[in-house]
């Protein structure tokens, strides 16, 4: 789906408990997305509902973690890795902004996760090229 654009190893190695749990979301993350476009965002939609925004951190930690058990996610499937990442949050309570973007030259789709606004262990020298399609938000309580 995209180009190498983020840190494709994982920094550190992540605490003893995130690991099964990010072993789970590289196996559901691949499932959602098989679907079609539709589906994926339909079930993410429902996925982020009763979640407190993620912090950078949180975010963070959870990528790190996603990369770090599954090598399939450090490369290319940008899309893979960014459903696990957002999922890993969801079961630790929190959502992270999953956006999914394209670049026109050279044509280019890439999918990632944001915390107000700023992208999680990406490159943002390239991401400011991409022109944001899809933006899946925390809710916001008292929010309509």
């Amino acid at each position: 789906m995209s180009i190498s654009m983020v840190n494709e190893r994982a920094l550190s190695s992540p605490p003893l408990w995130i690991r099964p749990l990010a072993r789970v979301t590289v196996l559901l993350a691949r499932g959602i997305a098989r679907l079609s476009p539709g589906r994926q965002f339909a079930l993410l939609e429902a996925l982020r509902h009763g979640a407190r925004a993620c912090s950078a951190k949180e975010a963070h930690r959870a990528r790190n973690a996603v990369l770090f058990v599954s090598v399939m996610c450090t490369g290319p499937w940008c899309l893979q890795r960014s459903i696990a990442t957002a999922l890993l949050c969801r079961i630790c309570g929190t959502w992270p902004e999953w956006c999914v973007g394209v670049r026109t030259e050279p044509f280019i789709a890439h999918a990632w996760v944001q915390v107000d606004g700023v992208p999680i262990d990406e490159d943002t020298e390239q991401l400011k090229y991409f022109h944001r399609m899809v933006a899946i938000r925390p809710v916001v309580k008292g929010a309509v």
